[in-house]
């Protein structure tokens, strides 16, 4: 007895929120889609399909880009919205939810990468909390 599947139609939304997140997470640690396909033995033109969720990744292959890109496994399905709701892969704090555009403008990479310069946690957590009292204070205005 075969079993019945039902054909493909499209991408997948949660084939398109992790190869997302790894786009996200790639361009975070300032890598190209080419290093990161060395690092697992493929090509840049599969890194590309990846991260626009037309293939989609298989556990083992997950795996490999938790470890290349040192992040766990579960980085990849956070912030994913629920059924039903947007299909957008963004980032969500205190109801505000981030487009994923906004997470992969050079200026938004430049400083997080800058942010984790800092060696000094203490200093580290000061930044942070200044720059969300800064948010606050220009969302009320």
């Amino acid at each position: 007895m075969a079993i019945k599947t039902r054909p493909r139609v499209g991408n997948d939304p949660v084939d398109k929120h992790v190869g997302a997140r790894v786009r996200l997470r790639r361009m975070l640690m300032g890598m190209s889609q080419e290093k990161l396909g060395k690092a697992v033995n493929l090509t840049f033109q599969q890194i590309q399909k990846y991260e626009r969720g037309s293939n989609r990744i298989g556990s083992s292959r997950l795996f490999q880009f938790s470890k290349v890109l040192d992040v766990p496994i579960s980085f990849f399905f956070d912030d994913m919205p629920e059924a039903g709701e947007a299909q957008s892969p963004g980032l969500a704090e205190s109801g505000a939810a981030y487009s994923d555009a906004s997470m992969t403008k050079r200026e938004t990479l430049e400083l997080v990468r800058a942010y984790y310069k800092i060696k000094n946690p203490a200093i580290r957590k000061r930044i942070f909390e200044l720059v969300k009292a800064i948010g606050r204070s220009n969302a009320e205005a």
